[in-house]
C-alpha cells in the first residue's frame, strides 16, 4: 500500500486499536516499496526509542537500526513505531506503563494482542501497514502474529543484524518479520538479512528462491496432541486439521515425540532471559522502577538471584540440548506444532504470573532454530489460531517454503478482522 493509504487507515482505526506510539507523517523513505511499521525497540534516527516505557531507552538515537536503514535503502516506507511490552519482556502483550493495543479480532472485548511485538501484529492484522518489524527472544514475533491472525517469521541467529535494537537477552534475541502473507514476510527478511560486521555473519537470505522451493515429499515431524501438554480444544482441532491439509499438499507428516518435550525449553530459556536481562537493565530498573510496569520489574528481578555460575551452567546446558535436538531434527525437514496453546484471552482475565502463550515458542529461541507461524483457522468464537513450523538450523528457506505451501491449502485465504467496531 502507499504511505498515504497506510496513514489514512491509521487515522481511521488506530485511535482505538492503539497499535502505534508514533506516526511518521510524512512517511520515512523515498521509494515506492511497501509501507512498514517499526517496533519501538528499534532505533530510528532522531526519534526517541521508548521501549514500551514512560522513560525512553534512547532520547535521540544518532542512527537508524541497521534493519531499518536496509528497508529504507530498498525503497520501503516507514509510517510509524508500534507498541511493545515494556523492555520486550512479556508474552501477553500487556503494558501497564503505556497501555496495551487492542486485538482487532474482537471489538467488544479487549483481548490480549500477544507480546512482546504487540503493536506490530495489530498494525499488520488491521491492514494499517504491509509488514512490520518485531523482535523475538522467546516467541515475541510468533505469539502476537498467531493471536492476531498474521504471519510471523523468526530467523535463526546470525542472519539479521541486531545493531540499533535494544536487547533483552543477547544470547536469544532475534529480529523477525510480521506480514499478512508468507511472501511479504520472506521478502522483508531478504531485505534486512546479511552480514553487519558484527554478530550477523550469514546471508543475505534469498526470498524468491525460498518461495520457489517445491515441498512435495518433504518430511515433517508433528507432535501428537497428547504430548503437547494442555491445549485448548479448538486449537487442537485446528492443529489436526492443518496437518491433514499439509498432507494434501504432498508433505509427509509423521507423528513423533522429540527427544525432549518442547516445553522443557521453557524454564531454561526463561532463566537465560532473566539472567541476561537483569545484567543489562539493572541500573535502569533500580532508577525508574516506580514508573515501570510492576510485573516487568518482577520478571527482571528474578535475574538478580541468578549468579554468574548459574548463568554459565545454563548456557552450557543449552549447547548440549541444541546438539541433541539438532541431531534428532536432521531426519526431518521441520517440526510442526500449534503456535500458542490457547487463543487470545480477555485482558482482565490474564494471570501475569504465567506465560502460556510462549510455552511452545521458546524452544526455537533456546535451540536456535528458525520458525514461522501461519494462520490455520478461527475458533468457533472467531479468534485466530496459528500453526508453527520450526526448521533445521540455518534453514530459513525450507521454513518459508513450507509456510507458503501451507498458506495455499490452509483455507485462510487472506481473511481479515472486521474493523467496523474500531472506526
Amino acid at each position: 500500500m502507499s504511505p498515504d493509504d497506510a496513514l489514512a487507515r491509521i487515522r481511521q482505526y488506530d485511535g482505538r486499536l492503539k497499535a502505534f506510539v508514533q506516526v511518521f507523517d510524512p512517511a520515512l523513505g523515498g521509494g515506492d516499496g511497501p509501507a512498514f511499521a517499526i517496533k519501538d525497540l528499534f532505533d530510528v534516527k532522531g526519534v526517541p526509542t521508548g521501549g514500551g516505557s514512560r522513560v525512553p531507552l534512547s532520547e535521540d538515537p544518532k542512527a537508524h537500526a541497521v534493519v531499518v536503514q536496509k528497508l529504507l535503502d530498498a525503497g520501503w516506507r516507514a509510517v510509524g513505531k508500534t507498541h511493545t511490552v515494556e523492555l520486550a519482556y512479556g508474552g501477553w502483550g500487556t503494558n501497564r506503563a503505556l497501555g496495551a493495543p487492542w486485538n482487532p479480532w474482537d471489538a467488544k472485548v479487549h483481548r490480549a494482542p500477544g507480546g512482546s511485538s504487540s503493536g506490530s501484529a495489530v498494525a499488520v492484522a488491521a491492514g494499517l501497514v504491509d509488514a512490520a518489524l518485531g523482535s523475538d527472544t522467546g516467541g515475541s514475533v510468533r505469539i502476537p502474529a498467531a493471536t492476531c491472525g498474521v504471519v510471523g517469521l523468526k530467523p535463526g541467529r546470525g542472519l539479521v543484524s541486531l545493531k540499533g535494537v535494544h536487547p533483552l537477552a543477547p544470547s536469544l534475541d532475534t529480529v523477525g518479520c510480521l506480514a499478512r502473507d508468507v511472501a511479504t514476510a520472506a521478502r522483508m527478511l531478504g531485505v534486512i538479512s546479511g552480514p553487519d560486521g558484527a554478530d550477523a555473519v550469514r546471508g543475505p537470505f534469498d526470498a524468491e528462491a525460498a518461495l520457489a522451493l517445491d515441498v512435495a515429499d518433504r518430511r515433517l515431524a508433528a507432535i501428537p496432541l497428547e504430548h503437547l501438554g494442555e491445549v485448548d480444544t479448538e486449537v487442537g482441532r485446528l492443529y489436526l486439521a492443518a496437518l491433514d491439509r499439509l498432507r494434501r499438499a504432498g508433505v509427509t507428516v509423521q507423528m513423533v515425540r522429540p527427544p525432549k518435550a518442547l516445553d522443557e525449553s521453557f524454564a531454561p530459556n526463561g532463566l537465560i532471559m532473566a539472567g541476561e536481562g537483569w545484567r543489562i537493565w539493572r541500573e535502569r530498573i533500580e532508577k525508574h522502577r516506580k514508573v515501570m510496569d510492576p510485573w516487568i520489574v518482577r520478571r527482571f528481578e528474578v535475574g538478580r538471584d541468578i549468579d554468574d555460575a548459574a548463568l554459565k551452567a545454563a548456557l552450557e546446558q543449552r549447547a548440549a540440548d541444541q546438539a541433541l535436538f539438532h541431531g534428532w531434527l536432521a531426519a526431518y525437514d521441520g517440526l510442526v506444532t500449534p503456535t500458542c496453546p490457547i487463543p487470545a484471552s480477555p485482558l482482565d482475565s490474564i494471570d501475569e504470573t504465567t506465560s502460556p502463550l510462549s510455552r511452545l515458542t521458546r524452544a526455537a529461541n533456546y535451540l536456535d532454530l528458525p520458525g514461522i507461524t501461519v494462520p490455520c483457522g478461527l475458533t468457533q468464537g472467531g479468534l485466530p489460531v496459528g500453526l508453527q513450523i520450526i526448521g533445521r538450523p540455518r534453514d530459513e528457506a525450507t521454513v518459508v517454503a513450507l509456510g507458503a505451501a501451507f498458506e495455499v491449502v490452509s483455507g485462510w485465504n487472506g481473511r481479515t478482522p472486521d474493523l467496523s467496531g474500531f472506526g
